[in-house]
């Protein structure tokens, strides 16, 4: 019978627990990626691997229901992108006619306007902020009293002073259209009598001097 010697034997003692220690940390390392299967392979950057072709790498844990849609599309429901409402169309507005009393902006037979009046132009002006303007129309009117001619006149510059003050207030002057009607379109009718100028006469007919403003634009 051959006889071992004592250097075999020290390496086959070292050996065999190295061996043994080898077989439980693969069966360790088995049994922790059956926990944590990985249906595609990952590389060192912790993206999924790819071959040549650009195809994902599957391992042999893959299963349809592993699937992702950056490598198996066809078996994966796109994620549905939520679209952005769309931002809201401007809103048209419809034309809005406002009516001064021209006793209120000017004095009897002037077209320059008073403080009162200036402060109302003002308040006109705060009102229609954010409003796109297409246009905005300033007519003014006269009363009875005197000529037709000079009524027209009259009210043609009343509403130039209604447009002057309008850009000095940032207006675009080009939005801005101005007409005098004189004493056409009154709205009291036959409720004043008389023709002779009187203080009656011109206080009932007050209603007929006036400058309308219509704004038409998008809010």
């Amino acid at each position: 019978m051959k006889k071992t010697s004592a250097k075999n034997t020290l390496i086959g003692m070292i050996l065999i627990p190295a061996m043994f220690s080898g077989a439980v940390l693969a069966q360790e390392t088995n049994t922790d990626q059956s926990t944590k299967p990985q249906a595609y392979g990952i590389d060192g950057r912790g993206e999924v691997a790819r071959n040549s072709t650009g195809l994902c790498w599957r391992t042999s844990y893959w299963t349809p229901a592993m699937a992702i849609h950056e490598c198996d599309p066809d078996l994966v429901k796109k994620p549905e992108v939520v679209a952005e409402a769309p931002a809201p169309a401007p809103v048209k507005t419809a034309p809005e006619k406002i009516t001064f009393s021209a006793d209120a902006l000017f004095d009897f037979d002037s077209s320059k306007l008073k403080p009162n009046g200036i402060q109302s132009l003002n308040e006109f002006v705060t009102g229609i902020e954010g409003v796109k303007y297409d246009l905005i129309i300033a007519v003014g009117y006269a009363d009875r009293i005197g000529s037709d001619e000079y009524n027209k006149a009259l009210s043609l510059r009343r509403a130039e002073s209604v447009k002057a003050h309008l850009v000095s207030r940032g207006i675009d002057p080009s939005l801005i259209f101005v007409d005098g009607k004189g004493e056409s379109n009154p709205v009291t009718g036959s409720n004043c009598a008389g023709e002779r100028r009187s203080k009656a006469l011109i206080e009932c007919l007050a209603p007929d001097r006036r400058v309308e403003i219509e704004v038409a634009g998008t809010r």
